[in-house]
């Protein structure tokens, strides 16, 4: 079955996928292949299965990431001011991207204290 990512969290490792059936299905990260990364918005190809804990997805495959989606969008329209913030929080989901802030910041704080 085909879908789109409704949202995924990588820090995480879990999200969901709206089906082309209408319906939601959790995704586990167990069920990307390796190297597979997924973001909102994405295309993706997957096994429906019905579990004891609801609708899942199981054997996603990427079929076309969601900025590609949106380059296709008729009126050419850039991405949303949402999804601007969505891509800054996922930044903020990014342990070694908090660390290099953390270090960059970390000098200017010994500077002043030198002063």
């Amino acid at each position: 079955m085909k879908g789109t990512v409704k949202w995924f969290n990588t820090r995480k490792g879990y999200g969901f996928i709206k089906g082309e059936d209408g319906e939601e299905y959790f995704v586990h990260h167990t069920a990307l292949g390796q190297g597979t990364f997924v973001r909102e918005d994405d295309e993706v190809d997957f096994e429906a299965a019905d579990t004891d804990r609801g609708k899942q997805a199981k054997n996603i495959t990427l079929l076309k990431k969601g900025s590609e989606v949106r380059s296709d969008d008729d009126d050419g329209a850039e991405a949303t001011e949402d999804s601007t913030e969505d891509s800054e929080e996922e930044a903020k989901d990014d342990p070694a991207e908090e660390e290099a802030e953390q270090a960059e910041e970390a000098p200017a704080e010994d500077e002043a204290k030198e002063e």
